[in-house]
């Protein structure tokens, strides 16, 4: 699970017909929000000992453990993201990861130093040389039968890091005496000082969140439920009988149930270790239902697995942002669906609701911990904000500030259409108090796409027609609304490009918000009381992978190169699939062309290769495609091939 921006499904965006004023009222007063707490803060606390820690965790989980255990069923689910100052890059020949905060590396499927290209793809990883453009190392992680296993790196000097996001991964070449694994996410570090080997590996016991990644320090994020054997049903029992049952299977689970585990492979040898009590943490109110664990990895290290010291939080999680500094973790409910049930209190046990609860409120919660130090992070403090995330581009840390961009109302169970609205939150960065807010965006709508950009925001909403929003957040305690741009379609992703021009990608979209293909932006906001679109160019009956993933868009400032995959659809299926070039100037967009990568001989594979691109990057005057089936080298100024590279 991807939260920091695969959010698939999603399409958001802002994109260009016209702009018109506004109709009807942006700020608090003109839409006045339900009333809502936002100043509580969420304390997160330390457990005294392995009894405390298991007595608690046992009667918030008999609290929220329905008939049907932690599943599908559970009262509410939820996520977790966020960012940090500017650093000053230096220039370089090679373009890196489309990331949120620089500094900050974030999983992608490809990364390169300007002398490697190192790609994972359908469970192999490899390194080609960018001079030779040939393949200099091998190495498959996985079977064949399991090339559909989704795999990102994190790469430091000679060492990377694969993360394996699903559970069930066998290790390449793995029998009877190596253990296959927990079949949670998989973690393996590979040298690639010479030919790519494997120098150990962690599966953990959960579900990825995402990671991040600052020098040669890593930081996984894990989300994992507590291990309890539920009673099997037995014909024609009740609902109130199978909760009953399962509330006594909670309330007798040892510490261990809750407590994180992780099989670690190093050395030769492996272990199974298990977050300690004394590394676990609780807010005020929790459900027991859940478990955040922040596991940390020094790619440098002599032995990166040799010693580690993860800390875990009773709180779920769905995305993450990280700053050179902090590391921020985010969750919210996301649905709700209470099944009225007339509950039965157990002997010694708080008394449960004989109906149907109410639905939790609509909150994000965020909690801070601070990654400036080697070694596992340290909690900051905790705070909360009304509303559900988008993704991490909702959070931005700024001069000694949180900003968090949130929609309430929206999309949640028996909400009545129309009822939705947005607003961005300024929170103190030191203790997550409240500092100030601007409310009431986007009535009847929800949010698409947000960038923060020093003191400014921009915030695009979306139903039939797409208002992009300025905000001026320089003076934390008042942050206002600017300006806005009415027009149809959405932009599904924002992005800087150079003194006051801002880049959209996303869908056009018609007057009643049918949405009609890629369209690319380009706006003006050098006026924040005025954006206007500059240029725009769209592809009709097609879509784009960086209108959900970010890392899938590349922008080059030095020549004004943008380079994005398209999917082009026909009757309902994909026609054809390729990398769109543009050429984005200082006030118009122009195509440059696009390029494809070769069909790959037809096999009848479980998961055939797909020569869709994927993810391109440049490097000196070359510009890199690549796919399943290989890397294309193309010129970064004319598009003419220059190299092809396949993946045998």
């Amino acid at each position: 699970m991807r939260t920091s921006i695969r959010t698939a499904g999603i399409l958001a965006a802002l994109l260009a017909t016209g702009a018109t004023g506004c109709a009807g009222g942006r700020t608090t007063q003109d839409f006045p929000p339900p009333a809502t707490d936002l100043t509580g803060k969420v304390r997160l606390v330390a457990y005294a000992d392995c009894d405390e820690m298991t007595e608690g965790l046992r009667q918030a989980a008999a609290r929220n453990v329905t008939p049907w255990g932690f599943g599908d069923a559970m009262l509410y689910a939820a996520r977790s993201d966020v960012a940090a100052a500017k650093q000053a890059t230096p220039e370089q020949s090679y373009s890196t990861t489309n990331t949120h905060e620089a500094g900050v590396d974030e999983p992608d499927l490809v990364k390169t130093d300007g002398d490697r290209v190192i790609t994972v793809t359908r469970g192999v990883l490899r390194v080609v040389d960018a001079k030779t453009r040939k393949v200099t190392g091998t190495l498959r992680l996985v079977a064949e039968d399991q090339s559909w296993a989704q795999a990102d790196l994190l790469v430091h000097g000679d060492r990377a890091l694969v993360l394996f996001q699903g559970g069930g991964i066998i290790p390449f070449g793995a029998t009877a005496k190596i253990r296959a694994g927990s079949g949670g996410p998989r973690y393996v570090l590979v040298d690639l000082s010479g030919e790519p080997r494997v120098l150990g590996a962690m599966t953990v016991h959960g579900q990825h969140i995402d990671a991040r990644q600052v020098g040669s320090t890593v930081r996984l994020v894990v989300r994992s439920q507590p291990e309890i054997a539920f009673p099997a049903p037995e014909q024609d029992e009740s609902e109130k009988e199978l909760l009953e049952g399962n509330r006594k299977a909670v309330l007798s689970a040892p510490a261990d149930a809750w407590l994180p585990s992780y099989d670690v492979e190093s050395g030769g040898a492996s272990r199974t270790e298990r977050v300690g009590c004394g590394q676990v943490s609780h807010p005020d109110q929790f459900t027991g239902t859940s478990m955040l664990t922040i596991h940390t990895i020094d790619l440098a290290a002599a032995t990166p697995f040799g010693s580690l010291t993860p800390i875990a939080v009773a709180a779920d999680g769905d995305t993450v942002y990280g700053t050179a500094g902090s590391l921020y973790v985010t969750s919210n409910p996301r649905w709700w669906a209470a099944r009225p049930i007339d509950v039965v209190p157990l002997p010694d046990s708080p008394a449960a609701p004989t109906a149907t609860p109410e639905a939790p409120p609509e909150r994000t919660e965020v909690h801070r911990f601070d990654v400036s130090a080697p070694g596992a992070p340290r909690y900051v403090t905790s705070g909360s904000v009304p509303g559900r995330l988008l993704n991490q581009y909702s959070l931005s840390e700024y001069d000694g500030h949180l900003r968090v961009a949130t929609t309430s109302g929206a999309e949640v169970f028996g909400a009545s259409p129309g009822t939705s609205e947005s607003g961005v939150y300024v929170l103190d960065a030191g203790t997550l108090a409240q500092t100030g807010s601007v409310t009431g965006l986007g009535k009847g709508e929800r949010i698409y796409s947000v960038r923060f950009m020093d003191g400014l925001g921009y915030v695009v909403t979306f139903r039939q027609t797409d208002p992009l929003y300025t905000l001026d957040l320089r003076d934390p305690a008042a942050p206002k609304v600017t300006g806005e741009l009415k027009i149809t379609g959405f932009s599904a992703y924002l992005h800087p490009a150079g003194e006051g021009r801002l880049i959209g990608i996303g869908q056009e979209a018609s007057e009643k918000g049918r949405v009609l293909g890629t369209q690319i932006s380009l706006f003006d906001v050098s006026d924040p009381a005025a954006p206007a679109v500059l240029s725009r160019f769209h592809q009709e009956k097609s879509g784009s992978e960086a209108e959900w993933d970010p890392h899938a868009f590349l922008y080059w400032p030095a020549t004004g190169l943008a380079v994005l995959p398209l999917q082009n659809w026909s009757d309902g299926g994909i026609a054809g699939s390729a990398a769109l070039a543009l050429r984005v100037g200082d006030r118009e967009i122009t195509k440059l062309g696009v390029v494809t990568h070769p069909r790959p001989t037809a096999k009848s594979d479980f998961a055939p290769a797909d020569q869709g691109i994927r993810r391109s990057l440049v490097i000196g005057d070359d510009l890199w495609t690549v796919s399943d089936t290989g890397l294309k080298v193309s010129d970064a100024a004319t598009l003419a091939d220059r190299a092809w590279i396949p993946f045998a």
